[in-house]
């Protein structure tokens, strides 16, 4: 039986550190993983703690190309199952909402066929602004599920919504969704 292929797109953000866990939950799960990371989240985790956790090389830039003439971004999109964005930063879900490809990330979004998982952290007010929330409502209109938010103490010291969905709910939804395609 072929293994659901699962591409864990990680933003920067403090949540980064969550996301590794969510990494491992999937691979746990039975998930062929394949991380991508934006420049930003490698300043808060280093790509070989999801190398580990995946077992498979992990992805943080568009020419990154691991193993054939094929663009290493496009071969992975077309493997995709799902895309599961954790965590989706402000500017993350801009430049998805806007169609801009300028990392390998906001790329392999554009490319994909498949479902769109997106996990948002951030600070509260960026959560709340209203170019974030036109930007979600702009990406759900085009199919892409969403969790979270939640509430609870950031990294910033703010006590408000911005927090990561909690990780084994995100895997579960992961599960629920490749289920249901």
């Amino acid at each position: 039986m072929k293994k659901n292929y699962i591409v864990h797109s990680v933003g920067g953000y403090n949540a980064c550190y969550n996301a590794a866990d969510l990494t491992s939950r999937l691979a746990q799960d039975g998930f062929e993983v394949h991380v991508v990371m934006t420049h930003s989240a490698t300043e808060f985790v280093a790509p070989i703690t999801f190398q580990t956790l995946s077992r498979n090389p992990v992805t943080t830039g568009i020419f990154d190309e691991k193993e054939s003439w094929h663009p290493g971004h496009i071969a992975l999109a077309d493997s995709a199952d799902l895309l599961v964005i954790a965590p989706a930063t402000a500017n993350t879900l801009a430049k998805l909402a806007c169609g801009i490809a300028d990392d390998a990330l906001t790329s392999i979004a554009l490319a994909v066929t498949c479902p769109l998982l997106i996990a948002p952290a951030m600070n509260g007010k960026m959560w709340l602004h209203a170019a974030t929330q036109e930007n979600v409502a702009r990406l759900k209109d085009r199919g892409a599920s969403f969790l979270g938010p939640e509430e609870g103490l950031l990294a910033c010291g703010y006590e408000c919504v911005g927090r990561l969905w909690n990780t084994s709910d995100i895997a579960a939804e992961a599960l629920k969704i490749l289920r249901c395609s």
